[in-house]
């Protein structure tokens, strides 16, 4: 077994990783980052680039179609599957190598590869032959699909976010459980490219919207395009053969149907990669879903023996579970690296406003605290509303895009 000693060890070399692996070199030249997973980012290999790659896809058939509003006319429009996907997956194929590039700069033997889990509060197992002993640690080990049992039934016809972006062509027919954002973005561009898709949703829940009446207009608005219902009824899942078969009360009409459909894809929400670190043998204080308790100004995790947050183990990016966005893990990562290198020393960093947009037709977007968030926070027993339509906008009427 290799012993190794090092000022910082980074799991995980995501966007979260990589930044701060970045950051904390500028305290010490012991930085290793260990990586036990597919290389290149979630944003560069299933997150929101090969997304746009597909949305823009769909975005062009989209305007073919409605260019008759103006006037033009196009004649028949032909998508070749084939070709879409093709093009999605060399792109992002593309992306991810410039990651892997750009990962190169850092010295072979400071890029380690294997799982690593903890034998003891400074001490990382990666793999079968190595020991590391860290001064600090930072867990940067992102996020995976989140499967629910009850879509297990549809056996191996069951895909999720990750999975679609893997596809040769595009299906006949897809059936997507989960209306957030990932849900709202892919259904609506598989849609647009002639797939017969419906969406079912649990909570009534839709995207980033909590107000009940901009959740309403997006549930219209979408339903407009496709066969939405967030609310939805849904008796049975089964496979037969190479499809899914799922009977459910269809909303407005209240009866009971039973449609086949070529994949079930799963867009359910991310988890934490955390369940293979061997938590509880790094003295951390862990919530109910055994995500540590953490200063989300300084990213440091919280001891387990109740010294407060003053503890050497740090976490960013997707793995804390705030916001799984590019720009709040490349953010999480930078002060967790600065945090671990100048150890004991910490600061607190610069946190964004909360901002979340949802690349849908029309675009979704929340900025800040939401009403209830607001009022929780600051006490309030009322918080002040405004609204404002564009539908009447003169660009809406001239561009044919803007509602709401």
């Amino acid at each position: 077994m290799q012993e190794r000693d090092v000022d910082v060890a980074i799991i995980g070399a995501g966007t979260a990783g990589l930044s701060a692996w970045q950051t904390a070199r500028q305290y010490s030249d012991e930085v290793v980052l260990i990586e036990g997973g597919e290389p290149g980012t979630t944003c560069a290999r299933v997150g929101c680039m090969p997304s746009k790659l597909l949305i823009a896809a769909a975005e062009s058939a989209h305007q073919a179609r409605e260019a008759a509003g103006f006037g033009i006319r196009i004649g028949d429009l032909g998508i070749d599957g084939k070709a879409v996907m093709a093009r999605v997956r060399r792109q992002r194929d593309a992306f991810v190598e410039s990651v892997l590039d750009s990962m190169q700069r850092i010295e072979p033997r400071n890029r380690i590869k294997g799982h690593a889990r903890f034998e003891a509060p400074h001490t990382l197992r990666v793999g079968d032959d190595l020991r590391l002993h860290a001064r600090t640690i930072i867990i940067a080990t992102g996020s995976r699909p989140h499967r629910p049992d009850a879509l297990h039934p549809a056996g191996d016809r069951l895909v999720d976010s990750d999975g679609v972006f893997e596809w040769e062509d595009l299906p006949e027919s897809v059936a997507v459980f989960g209306p957030g954002i990932v849900g709202l973005e892919l259904g609506q561009a598989l849609a647009r490219l002639g797939v017969r898709l419906r969406m079912f949703g649990k909570s009534g829940s839709l995207g980033p919207f909590r107000d009940p009446a901009l959740r309403d207009y997006a549930e219209r608005a979408f339903n407009g395009e496709f066969y939405l219902d967030p609310a939805a009824q849904v008796e049975t899942i089964a496979r037969d053969g190479d499809q899914v078969v799922i009977t459910f009360i269809e909303r407005d009409s209240g009866q009971r149907l039973t449609e086949r459909f070529d994949y079930l894809l799963a867009a359910t929400g991310r988890r934490p990669n955390l369940d293979r670190l061997d938590l509880e043998n790094a003295g951390l204080a862990l919530d109910d879903k055994g995500v540590p308790f953490y200063n989300r100004f300084t990213m440091q995790c919280r001891r387990a023996d109740g010294e407060g947050d003053a503890g050497h183990v740090f976490i960013a990016g997707d793995a804390s579970q705030e916001l799984p966005l590019l720009h709040e893990a490349n953010q999480q990562g930078r002060i967790a690296g600065h945090n671990a290198g100048r150890y004991p020393e910490r600061r607190a960093g610069r946190r964004s406003t909360p901002l979340s947009i949802a690349f849908t037709d029309p675009q979704m977007a929340t900025v800040g605290l939401s009403r209830d968030e607001a009022a929780d926070r600051f006490g309030c027993d009322g918080v002040a509303e405004g609204g404002a339509s564009f539908e009447d906008q003169g660009r809406a009427v001239v561009m044919r895009q803007n509602r709401g």
